[in-house]
């Protein structure tokens, strides 16, 4: 029945070309991580541990540990390595240009805290036209941001999320959540919303979840 289908827009070559841009971005990230976690279980095959470190400084660090008999399959890795954190870091530049020159509500977006040039265009791009959506609240469960409902009699069991829709926007968000509700989240009326409900989220609310108020972010 044509009534039952939902409404399919296309986003203009503009659009799909940033957007493409932060999803090349997304795999030069999970590439990287695969290439660190190689690295690190490759060197603990021979009692060798690198010590902890941000991803972008791994191959710096991880160099030095590396034995004369693994240079020659380590050592390229550990090249490419640079070079992709090199390309996230041009990625990065190329993502807070276009939040703040191309998208204005992105721009807006970045003023919550912990949302940064990363998830406010993701965002913008995903929903691309907001007037698709009748109201706000339908966009949490187009991402899949709302618990699934399994209702069997009286039981109304607490689920998880549905997890629906794109995924990469979910997780970014997701990510922010967690930082802004996280002992280096910034204080705001956002941050305090969320802990009330962390507080009466029951038996599933967040284990980590803090307390106490505290000052200071990272973008994302």
């Amino acid at each position: 029945m044509p009534e039952l289908l939902g409404e399919v827009t296309h986003r203009g070559e503009p659009a799909q070309a940033h957007l493409a841009l932060i999803r090349a971005r997304d795999a030069f990230v999970r590439t990287r991580t695969a290439l660190i976690q190689h690295v690190r279980g490759t060197l603990k095959t021979v009692a060798i541990k690198v010590p902890s470190c941000g991803t972008g400084t791994f191959h710096r660090v991880a160099r030095e540990h590396v034995t004369e008999a693994f240079k020659p399959t380590l050592e390229p890795i550990l090249d490419v390595l640079a070079e992709i954190e090199w390309k996230i870091r041009a990625f990065d530049r190329q993502i807070s240009e276009l939040a703040q020159t191309s998208y204005p509500a992105a721009a807006r977006l970045m003023e919550i805290g912990s949302v940064g040039p990363l998830t406010s265009v993701a965002f913008v791009l995903t929903i691309d036209d907001p007037n698709r959506f009748r109201r706000s609240r339908a966009v949490c469960p187009w991402l899949g941001l709302v618990p699934r409902i399994e209702e069997s009699g009286e039981q109304s069991p607490q689920l998880s999320i549905s997890k629906t829709g794109d995924a990469y926007l979910r997780r970014l968000l997701i990510q922010c959540g967690h930082h802004l509700l996280g002992p280096f989240g910034k204080d705001c009326a956002l941050r305090r919303f969320g802990l009330q409900l962390c507080e009466r989220g029951g038996a599933r609310r967040p284990r980590s979840a803090p307390s106490r108020q505290s000052h200071g972010s990272s973008r994302s």
